[in-house]
């Protein structure tokens, strides 16, 4: 069973940054796709960034130009860099990992924002 765990939520003041951080129970590159989603209160589950096995990244529009994706096979991590982060970023963010059609997700970490 495929577990992953994140960390690094925080509460943090307008233009502050974050990373967050998630490890993975194995081989990260077993995966076609891990990413970052997010929820905020309220509203549906949306996609935030994505990076695939061959190293290929996708972001939401709202995202792009401050957050940034990356990972390490070695640590089996992926982590989420969000920078000037702003009161809408706020959420719990949720680590997925895709095998062919199947998603795991973790538990959630929670990022605010406020002043």
């Amino acid at each position: 069973q495929v577990q992953l765990v994140e960390s690094g939520g925080d509460l943090v003041q307008p233009g502050e940054s974050l990373r967050l951080s998630c490890v993975a129970s194995e081989n990260i590159f077993n995966f076609n796709r891990m990413g970052w989603y997010r929820q905020a209160p309220g509203q549906q589950r949306e996609l935030v960034a994505t990076i695939n096995v061959g190293g290929v990244t996708n972001y939401a529009d709202s995202v792009k130009g401050r957050f940034a994706i990356s990972r390490s096979g070695a640590e089996k991590t992926v982590w989420l860099q969000m920078d000037n982060l702003s009161p809408v970023d706020t959420a719990v963010f949720y680590c997925t990992a895709q095998i062919l059609s199947r998603n795991y997700w973790g538990q959630g970490t929670q990022v605010t924002v406020s002043s």
